[in-house]
């Protein structure tokens, strides 16, 4: 880019210096073209080498072709009888031109640079701890199973379960978030982070290929190959329209001067409409702003922590009518907890203590929840003969005392005597030798900014909202009820929620596109059949991530809206630059037909106006 300025510069000082030894001087016209040429062929040589090169191999019609032409042409059409030489106007083409080329180098060097960062997250090498030994190998080179080592600073290279140490880690490049993520013993880490504080030891569990990093790095150097209508219309209308243009010029020069009785004085006057029709219709606005606009579209959104597969999803996101939500992991956190405490003659402290310690041998989700809530276990309590009934609960002796914790099945067969729960969840009751002592509400918290992600997308002009959960109804029903949700579905298998999208897509305008979002491996075939399918990134499947177009690396709703908003402005910034470059085209098009434009409109016409678009293009990387 450095050399291409310099040589603009040089360019510009030469053809200025040309024209003050035109204006003070008597030269033949040969001269005048040998003093001219010096600039021109010091800033047009590349493009005149690849139209020659493209010559040679069968792609003839292009805009460098179309630049040469109408430069060389100008540059000669002075030794024809009666026309007026066109020298500072040849070399000024051609060296606006090259402004024009900069400019996009320059636009495009900055979507690849918001790109590159996050290319950024590729790990470089991974310690492994082999033996006594720590090395410092390719990530490759790393098994699943292997122990890691991560220092202060350094990349996490693989995705894994935390042994030892505690740490918080930088995300920004994969989620958009300034605020560091604190880790702990058993918390999952994934590669392309960085490690803030502590030292962490870590247990591969995804092997490299398999790994965060590496598939963000495929999804986004892919992301080019998914085009959208826009940018597969415009190379293909590129592909017809250049030929015709040059044969529309050269009818434009021959035709007219043929039918007049004064072939050669009128050849000259024609011959220079051609001229400025050619470079009038080089298609280098279309060409290059659109591609550059959904490039930067994408940038934009990755540095928000929304990766878009190719501009053909961003196009289909801005049309989006109805979205449809997986409800657990996507519009609540996915985690169980313990949210109210029902004691009857015991406080709470003792109910959690007595439930905490009969489950805390068991693995279901439910049984973590109560040993999060209460996790001390050391309190020398003496638990024995631990039974799982199975469709009841789990019964244990704590201190001499049969303690049975579980559903209401169990409480009957013991003979305690329960009490309902007006609460949303699941109400794991207690009993204590067959008297009851109360119970306690574990449900999936809601995520902080779900209520605001729903309001977030009416804002963004979304008709419906819809839930899909394979949960109870009643806990359906009190999600959607407090997200203000327009429509909920409940008791789900994976079947009927394809059954469900399949209606909606039916009943949806054809002018709208349907969304769905989730993010557990039972949503892939749904995330497949949607218009586009939107992933939770974060703590998403891989195969839900594999399967969506759209993945947010956060896990934030609330990112959805920012996606539609995203990619409806990168929209409509690619139809401001198509219709202002075709319009200017058009206009100058129709004025070099009547002989009214001149060389200098033409030059505007096409490569000011480039610049504009590149321009504009360019703040779609301001997302």
């Amino acid at each position: 880019m450095n050399k291409k300025l310099i040589r603009i510069i040089v360019s510009a000082v030469l053809l200025l210096g040309a024209v003050i030894v035109e204006k003070t001087t008597s030269l033949s016209v040969w001269q005048l073209l040998i003093v001219y040429l010096i600039p021109y062929l010091l800033i047009g040589y590349d493009i005149i080498g690849d139209a020659f090169e493209n010559l040679f191999k069968g792609s003839v019609f292009n805009e460098d072709f179309l630049m040469v032409i109408a430069t060389l042409g100008a540059l000669f059409i002075g030794f024809l009888p009666g026309a007026a030489t066109e020298f500072p106007e040849a070399v000024f083409v051609m060296l606006f031109f090259q402004v024009g080329e900069l400019f996009e180098d320059i636009a495009e060097g900055r979507s690849r640079k918001s790109i590159s960062e996050l290319m950024d997250i590729r790990p470089d090498y991974a310690n492994v701890l082999r033996g006594d030994t720590v090395s410092k190998v390719s990530p490759e080179t790393v098994s699943i199973g292997e122990i890691i080592m991560i220092k202060p600073g350094e990349k996490i290279p693989l995705d894994g379960r935390v042994l030892e140490g505690t740490s918080n880690l930088d995300t920004i490049a994969l989620t958009g978030e300034s605020v560091p993520r604190k880790i702990d013993v058993e918390d999952t880490v994934i590669s392309g982070c960085v490690n803030i504080s502590g030292m962490l030891k870590v247990k591969v569990t995804k092997n490299f290929g398999e790994s965060t990093a590496s598939k963000i790095i495929n999804l986004v150097e892919n992301a080019s190959k998914n085009k959208s209508k826009s940018e597969a219309f415009i190379t293909k209308f590129a592909r017809f329209y250049t030929p015709i243009v040059v044969f529309v010029a050269i009818a434009l020069s021959i035709l007219p001067p043929v039918f007049s009785s004064d072939f050669a004085g009128t050849f000259s006057v024609w011959l220079n409409r051609a001229l400025t029709f050619l470079v009038v219709s080089c298609p280098c606005a279309l060409v290059i702003s659109v591609p550059l606009t959904f490039f930067g579209g994408i940038g934009g959104a990755g540095k928000n922590g929304i990766l878009i597969k190719g501009g053909s999803y961003m196009e289909t996101l801005a049309k989006i009518g109805i979205i449809v939500f997986d409800k657990t992991g996507t519009l609540t956190k996915g985690k169980f907890e313990v949210n109210a405490i029902h004691p009857n003659k015991i406080n709470e402290n003792q109910l959690l203590h007595l439930a905490a310690h009969v489950e805390r041998f068991s693995t279901h989700p439910i049984a973590i929840s109560l040993k999060n809530a209460y996790p001390n276990e050391n309190d020398d309590c003496k638990i024995e003969n631990v039974e799982e009934l199975s469709g009841q609960g789990i019964r244990a002796r704590v201190n001499g005392d049969i303690v049975c914790v579980g559903n209401t099945k169990m409480m009957d067969a013991v003979g305690a005597k329960w009490e309902p729960c007006e609460k949303n969840g699941t109400i794991i009751h207690v009993a204590v030798n067959g008297e009851y002592v109360g119970h306690i509400v574990i449900s999936d918290t809601i995520k902080e900014d779900s209520k605001d992600a729903i309001a977030a997308l009416r804002t963004e002009g979304v008709e419906k909202t819809v839930m899909l959960t394979g949960d109870r109804k009643e806990v359906g029903a009190a999600v959607a009820k407090e997200l203000s949700l327009d429509e909920y579905h409940a008791e789900l298998m994976p079947a009927d929620k394809v059954n469900f999208l399949e209606r909606l897509i039916k009943e949806k305008s054809p002018k709208t596109n349907l969304a769905f979002v989730g993010d557990g491996i039972n949503d892939a075939p749904v995330l497949a059949r949607a218009d586009v399918g939107i992933a939770m990134g974060g703590l998403g499947s891989d195969a839900a991530i594999e399967a969506a177009d759209v993945v947010l690396m956060d896990d934030k709703p609330s990112k959805i809206a920012k996606a539609i908003s995203i990619a409806r402005r990168t929209i409509e910034i690619a139809k401001q630059n198509v219709v202002f470059a075709i319009f200017v085209k058009v206009l100058v098009l129709i004025l070099a037909g009547f002989g009214i434009a001149t060389m200098w409109m033409a030059v505007f016409a096409d490569v000011g106006v480039t610049i504009l678009v590149i321009l504009n293009a360019a703040r779609t990387l301001k997302a």
